[in-house]
């Protein structure tokens, strides 16, 4: 046992330090695993930043009302008297008065335009209260102030103003025939809320004709993921047509839409892999022709074709791992922390971040290590069952 381990190890050996003799083959092999493996971790890379932006967007301490059966804050619409019997609920918070902790918010679709490609796009616009501000986590003003109340004035997600022209701290711009203010910058963190322009709500149901009604209710329950008591009163009113759950669960089920990417994203990769593998074999095949006489000679001398096998195989791997490191690297340094746009559920853009993780970097490699498997697999086995007689006219 302990030769045919030497053996192998000196025919791994061997393989490797050879692989500069065919350094345009390798290089080719390289090159296409690293393009797949770049393309799969880009994929991954851009639903791993929208869902955690979208993920970091709920708190399981506020619970959000809408419309039933509604997909989005957009297609949900709430009158002021269901507002006023939703708020009557047991399980919502109380504050020093003992009114009940709430947030009625306005969603309106206004015009953006994208700074990297200069369409137009659409973007959302949140009639909110000072009580809907506190209600985020992680809020702060970044620059400027708070809008005013009764004013056409408006604060601008730094998400926005990292993708979106004419935003800027102290400009004025256009939705319909009216004019807001920008009048301060906001950060939550990194999360959805970033993507948004936040206004007076009482100001925006007037700019935009919207009476009294509202999108959601957002409420600070007096326990943090329990929704039963409001989910029971809603259940026996038959007044009310509603949907309540946490702000968590509300924005963890906004994120399914992305399992499609995900999916589309293993997909090419597979095709593309074909194509790698292609060149793997090619590769290999190509190596082991060329080393017809050194395989012959090491057969002739007592190695085994068990050697034989695994040095091939063992040199398909190393080069796939190559390319697998290089198209890692690739997307690291031109993907991750980019900074992107996308449309959200309730048809307006979301903007995010490209993030490589320790898992996404396994799942490149575990592709990677495939590729070289698959493609050297079939070049090993005909190495080891070359006959030495062959493999020394081959080499003449």
């Amino acid at each position: 046992m302990t030769k045919i381990l030497s053996q192998i190890w000196v025919v791994i050996v061997m393989n490797i330090t050879s692989i500069g003799q065919r350094i345009w083959m390798s290089l080719a092999a390289i090159f296409a695993v690293a393009v797949v493996v770049a393309v799969l971790l880009s994929f991954l890379a851009m639903t791993e930043g929208f869902s955690k932006t979208l993920e970091g967007s709920g708190s399981n301490t506020v619970a959000i009302v809408t419309r039933s059966g509604s997909q989005s804050e957009l297609n949900s619409v709430l009158s002021r008297e269901t507002i006023n019997i939703v708020t009557t609920a047991p399980g919502i918070a109380k504050d020093a008065n003992g009114d009940p902790i709430y947030s009625p918010e306005l969603y309106v679709i206004v015009d953006g335009i994208k700074k990297t490609s200069g369409t137009e796009v659409n973007l959302p616009m949140r009639g909110i209260s000072s009580v809907g501000f506190e209600l985020r986590d992680q809020v702060s003003i970044t620059s400027g102030r708070m809008f005013e109340t009764g004013k056409n004035e408006i604060i601008v997600g730094e998400g926005v103003l990292r993708e979106f022209a004419g935003f800027e701290l102290g400009t004025t711009v256009r939705f319909g025939k009216t004019e807001w203010e920008v009048v301060g910058t906001f950060s939550t963190g990194g999360n959805a809320f970033e993507s948004e322009l936040w206004a007076d709500a009482p100001t925006l149901q007037s700019q935009f004709q919207r009476g009294s009604s509202f999108q959601t209710i957002r409420v600070l329950l007096e326990t943090p993921d329990d929704v039963s008591g409001m989910a029971e009163m809603v259940e026996n009113d038959p007044r009310l047509f509603l949907d309540v759950v946490t702000e968590a669960d509300y924005f963890a089920q906004q994120g399914e839409a992305l399992n499609g990417i995900v999916i589309f994203g293993w997909i090419i990769s597979i095709f593309m892999s074909v194509g790698a593998l292609a060149g793997a074999l090619n590769t290999m095949y190509t190596s082991v022709a060329n080393r017809a006489g050194e395989i012959a000679t090491l057969r002739a001398i007592g190695f085994s074709n068990t050697s034989a096998f695994f040095g091939t195989l063992a040199e398909s791997i190393v080069l796939s791992v190559i390319g697998g490191f290089v198209g890692a690297m690739a997307s690291y340094l031109f993907m991750d922390g980019l900074s992107a746009s996308t449309l959200g559920a309730s048809f307006t853009q979301v903007v995010f971040k490209f993030e490589l993780t320790t898992d996404l970097f396994i799942n490149g490699a575990f592709l990677a290590l495939g590729i070289g498997l698959i493609g050297g697999i079939f070049p090993a086995a005909r190495a080891a069952r070359l006959p030495v007689i062959v493999a020394f006219r081959g080499a003449n």
